[in-house]
């Protein structure tokens, strides 16, 4: 795999507009893909749909040119993800690129079993309301959380609704972790609520950070899951919460996102291919804005008379749809994308954004 900061040649600005769906390597920040993009593409005209972490893999679906003005609602649609909890650690990012904060006792962890894990999962499923995690790129006060976490700054952040509608167990297996080995008698307690009654029960605080001295390990418990969540749902966060509900903490130590909207990880490409695709065939092949709108709206196939009223930006026949709906030419170009609405007591469908305006 080539570094994201490797450098690789200009390229010819003769991507056509469309989305391109990639499977984002892990230790890529979804920002170091786009700039790769860029550089495939030849544009600087490149954006993606909604950030996935540096240690997370799996689809990432960017736009180039005028597919950028789609992605606004592609950040939107609900996602599938595979992921790896561990449960009897936590860290400060609520995933393993975080420090150890607190590791659970033996006793906590050994009392997880499906029986335990099953209504603490089914708690975290449906309609809830969740805490995204502290480093996330939330604003505060005009501010990313993450970076004032990483100024020293205490971060609360408020609950937000978010729609977890599958939360499904696929494994549950023993492990062992590597934690800094602090003081016994701050991290081999079963109940520090006993003792410190801001304490989350089964959780102490480690006394070391990775690198401050010898390390120990530690039992955990691994649970591969995969989830299905709306917009701006942190899986992060469910692995927090799901150690919390336990008593035991949590983090999460692998995510692979499979699906976005209509867009599943089958038709995701690697960087490699990418590259190899563009050098071979002299351009960056990408899915044209009208297979992108297939993907994301449903399709209303407009009439020449439809396509010269739109190119205008004049309001058309509605579509019959309560969400905005893909119009496309008889020739199968994405003309508009069109709303629904009223203007003066008479139902017509609105451009809400025009493609292909009128020359």
């Amino acid at each position: 795999m080539t570094s994201p900061t490797s450098q690789a040649p200009a390229r010819r600005p003769t991507a056509a507009d469309g989305f391109v769906v990639v499977d984002k390597p892990q230790g890529w920040t979804s920002h170091d893909v786009v700039g790769r993009m860029r550089r495939l593409a030849g544009t600087r005209k490149v954006g993606h749909a909604g950030t996935l972490d540096p240690m997370a893999t799996g689809v990432l679906v960017l736009g180039i040119g005028k597919a950028t003005r789609l992605l606004t609602y592609v950040v939107g649609a609900d996602k599938d993800y595979d992921a790896t909890i561990r449960l009897g650690v936590a860290t400060t990012t609520d995933d393993a690129e975080g420090t150890v904060a607190a590791v659970a006792g033996p006793d906590a962890v050994g009392r997880v079993d499906r029986a335990a894990l099953d209504p603490a999962v089914a708690d975290l499923t449906g309609d809830i309301l969740q805490v995204p995690t502290s480093v996330s790129a939330i604003k505060v006060d005009g501010k990313r959380a993450y970076a004032r976490v990483r100024a020293g700054e205490e971060v609360a952040l408020q609950a937000r609704p978010v729609t977890v509608s599958r939360f499904e167990v696929l494994d549950v297996r023993a492990a062992t972790a590597v934690v800094p080995d602090g003081d016994l008698g701050d991290t081999a307690v079963d109940d520090p609520a006993s003792a410190d009654p801001s304490a989350e029960p089964g959780v102490a605080p480690t006394a070391a950070e990775p690198g401050d001295g010898p390390t120990r390990e530690v039992p955990v418990v691994d649970v591969d899951v995969r989830v299905t969540v709306s917009s701006g749902t942190y899986v992060r966060a469910l692995a927090r919460d799901l150690g919390a509900a336990l008593g035991t903490g949590g983090h999460l130590t692998a995510l692979r996102r499979t699906r976005v909207g209509g867009y599943p990880l089958a038709g995701a490409r690697t960087l490699e291919e990418l590259e190899a695709q563009a050098d071979a065939d002299g351009t960056l092949a990408t899915l044209s804005l009208a297979e992108a709108a297939r993907g994301t709206f449903p399709v209303r196939e407009l009439d020449e008379a439809e396509v010269r009223a739109l190119g205008y930006g004049q309001w058309v026949e509605p579509s019959g749809r309560a969400e905005v709906v893909a119009a496309l030419s008889p020739s199968g170009t994405l003309v508009a994308l069109l709303e629904d609405t009223r203007r003066r007591g008479e139902s017509l469908a609105k451009p809400v954004l025009v493609l292909e305006p009128a020359p």
